[in-house]
């Protein structure tokens, strides 16, 4: 796969750098194409894909014992339980949430949408980004990109992951769960299947 010009693909030193610097990239994870930045800078995302507000990024990371500081308060063992059995994967939890990282992922909102990918390139650039604002790497309203050339065609002005090509991803968006405050969980959006165990009410 050849793109225009060369210097948007960035091996992980360079790519880290950029999103230091403030700045949004694109990267491979075992579902669909990422669009990310720093969780500080996550307005940028909206803006990016034309998306609306009120639509929640994700927050990704490389390990559970990475994000599970970051709801500010202590973790459900319902939640623990089934992070252990979903993650790395194509599994998103929504949980109760406050602090900065909130307003900037979730205006207004009182939740932060978690995950850590089965992929190990996007694991590896995460172990040194540390967590980062992602949502898929489409315009809001068009299809998902399923392959770096779409993903760089949809943001040609943003860098991508070195090298290519990329592992081939599911194509499958990632299985939403939120936790409801009552207790339970609640599917937002059915991708892969369920942990084992889940009991939905």
């Amino acid at each position: 796969m050849a793109f225009p010009d060369q210097a948007r693909l960035l091996a992980v030193p360079a790519l880290v750098d950029w999103l230091a610097a403030g700045s949004a990239a694109l990267f491979p994870t075992d579902t669909l194409p990422a669009l990310a930045c720093l969780p500080h800078v996550a307005g940028q995302l909206w803006q990016l894909k034309r998306r609306p507000p009120d639509k929640p990024l994700i927050l990704m990371g490389a390990s559970a014992e990475e994000l599970e500081p970051l709801l500010g308060r202590a973790w459900d063992p319902a939640w623990q339980a089934v992070a252990a059995t979903g993650w790395p994967g194509a599994l998103t939890l929504v949980l109760p949430a406050e602090g900065e990282l909130v307003q900037w992922l979730n205006p207004g909102g009182a939740s932060l949408g978690l995950r850590i990918p089965a992929s190990e390139r996007a694991r590896e650039l995460l172990r040194c980004t540390g967590p980062l604002a992602t949502t898929s790497a489409n315009r809001s309203g068009q299809p998902a990109a399923v392959d770096a050339q779409a993903a760089a065609e949809a943001f040609p002005e943003l860098p991508l992951l070195a090298p290519l090509p990329w592992p081939q991803p599911s194509g499958q968006a990632s299985t939403v769960l939120r936790w409801r405050e009552q207790g339970g969980w609640q599917v937002l959006r059915a991708g892969a299947k369920l942990p084992p165990g889940v009991l939905i009410r």
